[in-house]
Protein backbone atom coordinates (compact mmCIF):
# COMPACT_ATOMS: atom_id res chain seq x y z
CA UNK A 1 0.00 0.00 0.00
CA UNK A 2 2.88 2.37 0.81
CA UNK A 3 3.59 2.69 -2.90
CA UNK A 4 1.10 5.36 -3.29
CA UNK A 5 1.43 8.79 -4.36
CA UNK A 6 -1.10 11.70 -5.03
CA UNK A 7 -0.09 14.82 -5.84
CA UNK A 8 -1.78 18.12 -7.04
CA UNK A 9 -0.93 19.67 -10.41
CA UNK A 10 0.60 22.67 -8.84
CA UNK A 11 2.46 22.90 -5.40
CA UNK A 12 0.84 24.29 -2.40
CA UNK A 13 2.78 26.77 -0.28
CA UNK A 14 5.92 25.01 1.66
CA UNK A 15 5.23 21.73 -0.32
CA UNK A 16 7.43 22.61 -3.33
CA UNK A 17 11.02 21.87 -2.06
CA UNK A 18 12.47 19.16 -3.95
CA UNK A 19 15.78 16.90 -3.51
CA UNK A 20 18.40 17.87 -5.10
CA UNK A 21 18.71 14.74 -6.92
CA UNK A 22 17.11 13.71 -10.26
CA UNK A 23 14.29 11.36 -9.86
CA UNK A 24 14.91 8.11 -12.08
CA UNK A 25 11.69 7.43 -14.59
CA UNK A 26 11.14 5.08 -12.20
CA UNK A 27 10.63 7.20 -9.53
CA UNK A 28 9.36 9.89 -11.93
CA UNK A 29 6.10 7.81 -13.19
CA UNK A 30 5.59 6.55 -8.99
CA UNK A 31 5.14 10.40 -7.89
CA UNK A 32 3.16 11.39 -11.02
CA UNK A 33 0.60 8.45 -10.52
CA UNK A 34 -2.43 9.57 -8.95
CA UNK A 35 -4.12 7.74 -5.83
CA UNK A 36 -6.75 5.47 -7.00
CA UNK A 37 -9.94 6.32 -5.29
CA UNK A 38 -13.59 6.14 -5.52
CA UNK A 39 -15.57 9.77 -5.14
CA UNK A 40 -19.00 9.47 -3.13
CA UNK A 41 -19.48 13.26 -2.85
CA UNK A 42 -19.89 14.88 -5.76
CA UNK A 43 -22.63 17.21 -7.44
CA UNK A 44 -22.88 17.23 -11.06
CA UNK A 45 -23.97 20.73 -11.31
CA UNK A 46 -21.29 21.96 -8.69
CA UNK A 47 -18.50 21.00 -11.73
CA UNK A 48 -19.59 23.53 -13.93
CA UNK A 49 -16.42 25.47 -14.41
CA UNK A 50 -16.31 29.38 -14.62
CA UNK A 51 -15.39 28.66 -18.60
CA UNK A 52 -17.84 26.00 -19.50
CA UNK A 53 -20.45 28.44 -17.81
CA UNK A 54 -19.34 31.25 -20.61
CA UNK A 55 -19.25 28.51 -23.82
CA UNK A 56 -22.88 27.19 -22.72
CA UNK A 57 -24.10 30.49 -22.08
CA UNK A 58 -23.03 31.64 -25.53
CA UNK A 59 -23.95 28.33 -27.67
CA UNK A 60 -27.37 29.01 -25.90
CA UNK A 61 -28.25 32.42 -26.38
CA UNK A 62 -27.68 33.64 -22.92
CA UNK A 63 -26.55 36.55 -21.11
CA UNK A 64 -24.68 36.17 -18.25
CA UNK A 65 -24.56 38.38 -15.03
CA UNK A 66 -21.25 38.74 -15.36
CA UNK A 67 -19.09 40.88 -17.42
CA UNK A 68 -16.43 38.15 -17.62
CA UNK A 69 -14.54 35.34 -16.10
CA UNK A 70 -12.89 37.40 -13.57
CA UNK A 71 -15.99 39.13 -12.22
CA UNK A 72 -17.46 35.57 -11.99
CA UNK A 73 -14.52 34.54 -9.90
CA UNK A 74 -14.69 37.28 -7.68
CA UNK A 75 -18.36 35.64 -6.94
CA UNK A 76 -16.52 32.47 -5.60
CA UNK A 77 -16.20 34.27 -1.65
CA UNK A 78 -18.89 32.45 0.13
CA UNK A 79 -19.95 33.25 3.77
CA UNK A 80 -22.31 29.96 4.08
CA UNK A 81 -23.85 27.45 2.53
CA UNK A 82 -26.88 29.83 1.24
CA UNK A 83 -24.42 32.06 -0.06
CA UNK A 84 -22.94 29.19 -2.62
CA UNK A 85 -26.52 28.03 -3.38
CA UNK A 86 -27.21 31.52 -4.62
CA UNK A 87 -24.87 31.15 -7.20
CA UNK A 88 -24.81 27.52 -7.81
CA UNK A 89 -28.51 27.81 -8.77
CA UNK A 90 -28.09 31.13 -10.89
CA UNK A 91 -25.29 29.41 -12.54
CA UNK A 92 -27.70 26.64 -13.84
CA UNK A 93 -29.64 28.49 -16.15
CA UNK A 94 -26.55 28.09 -18.89
CA UNK A 95 -27.87 23.86 -18.97
CA UNK A 96 -30.51 24.05 -21.05
CA UNK A 97 -30.13 21.03 -23.62
CA UNK A 98 -29.38 17.32 -23.19
CA UNK A 99 -25.96 18.34 -24.91
CA UNK A 100 -25.30 20.60 -22.12
CA UNK A 101 -25.67 18.24 -19.56
CA UNK A 102 -23.41 15.36 -21.51
CA UNK A 103 -20.74 18.06 -22.16
CA UNK A 104 -20.70 19.31 -18.21
CA UNK A 105 -20.53 15.24 -17.27
CA UNK A 106 -17.75 14.68 -19.72
CA UNK A 107 -15.77 17.27 -18.52
CA UNK A 108 -15.50 16.55 -15.01
CA UNK A 109 -15.23 12.53 -15.62
CA UNK A 110 -12.05 13.85 -17.57
CA UNK A 111 -10.76 16.51 -15.03
CA UNK A 112 -11.70 13.32 -12.09
CA UNK A 113 -9.31 10.63 -13.75
CA UNK A 114 -6.78 12.47 -14.19
CA UNK A 115 -7.21 13.13 -10.53
CA UNK A 116 -7.19 9.06 -9.88
CA UNK A 117 -10.77 8.81 -9.68
CA UNK A 118 -11.72 5.02 -11.05
CA UNK A 119 -14.92 5.17 -9.50
CA UNK A 120 -17.54 8.03 -8.90
CA UNK A 121 -21.31 8.08 -7.87
CA UNK A 122 -22.91 11.24 -8.57
CA UNK A 123 -25.44 13.26 -7.77
CA UNK A 124 -27.51 15.62 -9.75
CA UNK A 125 -30.26 17.88 -8.42
CA UNK A 126 -33.59 17.16 -10.54
CA UNK A 127 -36.11 19.79 -8.77
CA UNK A 128 -33.63 22.40 -9.43
CA UNK A 129 -33.79 22.18 -13.17
CA UNK A 130 -37.66 21.48 -13.47
CA UNK A 131 -38.90 24.52 -11.21
CA UNK A 132 -36.35 26.75 -14.10
CA UNK A 133 -38.55 24.75 -17.06
CA UNK A 134 -36.45 22.27 -18.03
CA UNK A 135 -37.66 18.33 -18.95
CA UNK A 136 -36.94 15.55 -16.45
CA UNK A 137 -35.76 13.79 -19.65
CA UNK A 138 -33.84 16.32 -20.25
CA UNK A 139 -31.27 16.80 -17.16
CA UNK A 140 -31.17 12.53 -16.52
CA UNK A 141 -30.48 11.54 -20.10
CA UNK A 142 -27.97 14.37 -20.38
CA UNK A 143 -25.78 13.17 -17.49
CA UNK A 144 -26.95 8.98 -18.19
CA UNK A 145 -25.06 9.55 -22.21
CA UNK A 146 -22.21 10.29 -20.49
CA UNK A 147 -22.01 7.76 -17.90
CA UNK A 148 -22.94 5.31 -20.30
CA UNK A 149 -19.62 5.40 -21.57
CA UNK A 150 -17.32 6.38 -18.56
CA UNK A 151 -15.37 3.24 -18.26
CA UNK A 152 -14.58 3.36 -22.09
CA UNK A 153 -13.94 6.88 -22.23
CA UNK A 154 -12.30 7.51 -18.78
CA UNK A 155 -11.78 4.57 -16.79
CA UNK A 156 -14.14 4.92 -14.53
CA UNK A 157 -17.04 3.62 -13.44
CA UNK A 158 -20.44 5.47 -12.24
CA UNK A 159 -23.47 5.08 -11.12
CA UNK A 160 -26.10 8.29 -10.91
CA UNK A 161 -28.16 9.94 -7.39
CA UNK A 162 -30.91 11.52 -7.75
CA UNK A 163 -30.39 14.43 -4.95
CA UNK A 164 -33.53 15.83 -3.50
CA UNK A 165 -33.66 19.62 -2.11
CA UNK A 166 -34.77 19.44 1.23
CA UNK A 167 -35.76 23.21 1.50
CA UNK A 168 -38.65 21.98 -1.03
CA UNK A 169 -41.70 19.84 0.19
CA UNK A 170 -41.76 16.00 0.23
CA UNK A 171 -44.89 16.07 -1.62
CA UNK A 172 -42.72 17.84 -4.36
CA UNK A 173 -39.84 14.98 -3.89
CA UNK A 174 -42.18 12.55 -4.07
CA UNK A 175 -44.01 13.51 -7.39
CA UNK A 176 -40.48 13.88 -9.03
CA UNK A 177 -38.78 10.24 -7.50
CA UNK A 178 -41.97 8.90 -9.11
CA UNK A 179 -41.52 10.15 -12.51
CA UNK A 180 -37.89 9.01 -12.36
CA UNK A 181 -39.25 5.65 -11.60
CA UNK A 182 -41.95 6.09 -14.22
CA UNK A 183 -39.28 6.67 -16.83
CA UNK A 184 -36.83 4.17 -15.82
CA UNK A 185 -34.04 6.56 -14.89
CA UNK A 186 -30.90 4.83 -14.61
CA UNK A 187 -30.23 6.02 -11.00
CA UNK A 188 -28.60 3.76 -8.45
CA UNK A 189 -29.43 5.87 -4.98
CA UNK A 190 -31.08 8.80 -3.86
CA UNK A 191 -29.75 11.38 -1.87
CA UNK A 192 -30.77 14.33 0.14
CA UNK A 193 -28.99 17.81 -0.15
CA UNK A 194 -29.57 22.04 -0.50
CA UNK A 195 -30.14 24.04 2.68
CA UNK A 196 -29.56 21.56 5.93
CA UNK A 197 -30.48 24.09 8.93
CA UNK A 198 -34.44 23.90 9.82
CA UNK A 199 -35.13 21.32 7.32
CA UNK A 200 -34.37 18.40 9.19
CA UNK A 201 -34.26 14.41 7.48
CA UNK A 202 -37.35 13.55 9.40
CA UNK A 203 -39.26 15.81 6.89
CA UNK A 204 -38.32 13.19 4.01
CA UNK A 205 -39.33 9.81 6.09
CA UNK A 206 -41.86 9.06 3.13
CA UNK A 207 -39.43 9.63 0.38
CA UNK A 208 -37.04 7.35 1.71
CA UNK A 209 -39.44 4.84 2.41
CA UNK A 210 -40.38 4.75 -0.90
CA UNK A 211 -36.85 4.79 -2.72
CA UNK A 212 -35.86 2.11 -0.44
CA UNK A 213 -39.71 0.16 -1.61
CA UNK A 214 -38.11 0.79 -5.06
CA UNK A 215 -34.48 -1.18 -4.42
CA UNK A 216 -32.87 2.61 -4.19
CA UNK A 217 -29.59 2.71 -1.94
CA UNK A 218 -30.29 5.80 0.16
CA UNK A 219 -27.93 8.03 1.42
CA UNK A 220 -27.93 11.96 2.59
CA UNK A 221 -26.62 15.36 3.47
CA UNK A 222 -26.43 15.38 7.52
CA UNK A 223 -24.26 17.48 9.78
CA UNK A 224 -22.47 19.84 7.70
CA UNK A 225 -24.07 23.03 9.43
CA UNK A 226 -26.93 21.10 11.26
CA UNK A 227 -26.67 19.70 15.14
CA UNK A 228 -25.64 15.57 15.29
CA UNK A 229 -28.87 15.48 15.92
CA UNK A 230 -29.60 15.48 12.10
CA UNK A 231 -27.17 12.49 11.54
CA UNK A 232 -29.36 10.45 13.76
CA UNK A 233 -32.04 11.26 12.48
CA UNK A 234 -30.83 10.15 9.04
CA UNK A 235 -30.09 6.96 10.35
CA UNK A 236 -33.26 6.27 12.41
CA UNK A 237 -35.95 7.83 10.60
CA UNK A 238 -34.42 7.46 7.11
CA UNK A 239 -32.48 4.93 7.28
CA UNK A 240 -29.80 5.49 5.50
CA UNK A 241 -26.57 3.29 5.01
CA UNK A 242 -24.25 6.80 4.22
CA UNK A 243 -23.77 9.56 5.34
CA UNK A 244 -22.76 12.96 3.47
CA UNK A 245 -20.50 15.03 5.31
CA UNK A 246 -21.26 14.26 8.88
CA UNK A 247 -18.47 16.14 10.64
CA UNK A 248 -20.73 17.52 13.54
CA UNK A 249 -20.80 14.20 14.40
CA UNK A 250 -17.86 14.80 16.76
CA UNK A 251 -20.22 16.80 19.13
CA UNK A 252 -21.64 13.86 20.27
CA UNK A 253 -19.44 11.20 21.42
CA UNK A 254 -22.24 8.81 21.97
CA UNK A 255 -22.82 9.40 18.60
CA UNK A 256 -19.22 8.37 17.59
CA UNK A 257 -19.47 5.53 19.01
CA UNK A 258 -22.33 3.80 16.92
CA UNK A 259 -21.09 5.68 13.49
CA UNK A 260 -17.04 3.42 14.32
CA UNK A 261 -19.50 0.19 15.73
CA UNK A 262 -21.35 -0.31 12.38
CA UNK A 263 -19.19 0.97 9.81
CA UNK A 264 -21.36 4.09 8.92
CA UNK A 265 -19.28 5.79 6.22
CA UNK A 266 -19.14 9.43 6.19
CA UNK A 267 -18.55 11.31 2.56
CA UNK A 268 -16.08 13.98 3.88
CA UNK A 269 -15.12 17.12 2.04
CA UNK A 270 -12.21 19.44 3.83
CA UNK A 271 -12.18 21.93 0.89
CA UNK A 272 -15.60 22.46 1.48
CA UNK A 273 -16.49 22.57 4.66
CA UNK A 274 -13.52 25.66 4.60
CA UNK A 275 -15.53 27.65 1.68
CA UNK A 276 -18.75 27.41 3.47
CA UNK A 277 -17.18 28.50 6.46
CA UNK A 278 -18.11 25.17 8.32
CA UNK A 279 -14.87 25.36 9.83
CA UNK A 280 -12.53 28.20 9.71
CA UNK A 281 -9.50 27.19 8.19
CA UNK A 282 -8.32 23.40 6.39
CA UNK A 283 -6.14 23.24 9.98
CA UNK A 284 -9.56 23.18 12.15
CA UNK A 285 -10.93 20.93 10.43
CA UNK A 286 -11.60 17.26 12.19
CA UNK A 287 -10.83 15.01 9.70
CA UNK A 288 -7.61 14.07 11.65
CA UNK A 289 -9.85 13.73 14.93
CA UNK A 290 -12.54 11.30 13.27
CA UNK A 291 -9.71 9.11 11.46
CA UNK A 292 -8.28 9.02 15.17
CA UNK A 293 -11.73 7.82 16.59
CA UNK A 294 -11.90 4.93 14.20
CA UNK A 295 -14.51 6.60 11.72
CA UNK A 296 -15.08 5.09 8.67
CA UNK A 297 -13.94 8.49 7.06
CA UNK A 298 -13.44 9.42 2.76
CA UNK A 299 -11.93 12.49 0.75
CA UNK A 300 -14.49 14.11 -1.64
CA UNK A 301 -14.85 16.99 -3.65
CA UNK A 302 -18.63 17.80 -3.32
CA UNK A 303 -19.18 21.53 -5.74
CA UNK A 304 -14.88 21.49 -7.28
CA UNK A 305 -15.64 24.42 -9.27
CA UNK A 306 -16.52 26.55 -6.26
CA UNK A 307 -14.80 25.27 -3.48
CA UNK A 308 -10.88 24.96 -5.21
CA UNK A 309 -10.67 21.74 -5.82
CA UNK A 310 -10.78 18.31 -7.06
CA UNK A 311 -10.26 14.71 -4.81
CA UNK A 312 -6.49 15.53 -5.80
CA UNK A 313 -6.66 18.65 -4.30
CA UNK A 314 -8.32 17.76 -1.68
CA UNK A 315 -5.63 14.89 -0.73
CA UNK A 316 -2.76 17.36 -1.41
CA UNK A 317 -3.58 20.05 0.98
CA UNK A 318 -4.42 17.60 3.30
CA UNK A 319 -1.42 16.13 3.06
CA UNK A 320 0.23 19.93 3.51
CA UNK A 321 -1.76 20.88 6.75
CA UNK A 322 -1.43 17.72 8.68
CA UNK A 323 1.30 15.50 7.22
CA UNK A 324 -0.90 12.55 7.06
CA UNK A 325 0.99 9.51 7.36
CA UNK A 326 1.25 7.40 3.78
CA UNK A 327 -0.97 4.63 6.06
CA UNK A 328 -3.81 7.10 6.50
CA UNK A 329 -3.49 8.22 2.99
CA UNK A 330 -4.20 4.85 1.97
CA UNK A 331 -6.84 4.24 4.65
CA UNK A 332 -8.74 7.04 3.18
CA UNK A 333 -8.94 5.64 -0.16
CA UNK A 334 -9.27 2.20 0.80
CA UNK A 335 -12.64 3.70 2.69
CA UNK A 336 -13.57 5.40 0.14
CA UNK A 337 -14.12 2.07 -2.04
CA UNK A 338 -15.84 -0.09 0.77
CA UNK A 339 -18.44 2.93 1.38
CA UNK A 340 -19.23 3.04 -2.55
CA UNK A 341 -21.91 1.22 -4.27
CA UNK A 342 -20.17 -0.74 -6.31
CA UNK A 343 -20.46 -4.32 -7.06
CA UNK A 344 -18.19 -6.58 -4.77
CA UNK A 345 -16.41 -7.38 -7.55
CA UNK A 346 -15.92 -3.50 -9.29
CA UNK A 347 -14.62 -3.37 -5.37
CA UNK A 348 -12.35 -6.03 -5.17
CA UNK A 349 -10.53 -4.12 -8.57
CA UNK A 350 -10.31 -0.85 -7.34
CA UNK A 351 -9.01 -2.56 -4.14
CA UNK A 352 -6.26 -3.92 -5.69
CA UNK A 353 -5.36 -1.17 -7.59
CA UNK A 354 -4.69 0.80 -4.64
CA UNK A 355 -2.87 -2.24 -3.38
CA UNK A 356 -0.63 -2.09 -6.45
CA UNK A 357 -1.41 -5.51 -8.11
Amino acid sequence: MDNYRDTATEPLPGTDQLPEAELTSEQAAEVLRPLTVAELHLHIEGTLEPELIFALAERNGITLPYADLDELRGRYEFTDLQSFLDLYYANMAVLQTEQDFADMTRAYLSRAAAAGVRHAEIMMDPQAHLSRGIALETCVNGVASALATSVEDFGISTLLIAAFLRDLSEDSALEVLDALLAMNAPIAAIGLDSAEVGNPPSKFERLFAKAREAGLRLTAHAGEEAPPSYIIEALDILGVERIDHGIRCMDDPDLVERLVEARIPLTVCPLSNVRLRAVDTLADHPLPAMLAAGLNVSVNSDDPAYFGGYVDDNFAQLRAVFELSEFDVVRLAANSIHSSFASQERQAELLNELNGM
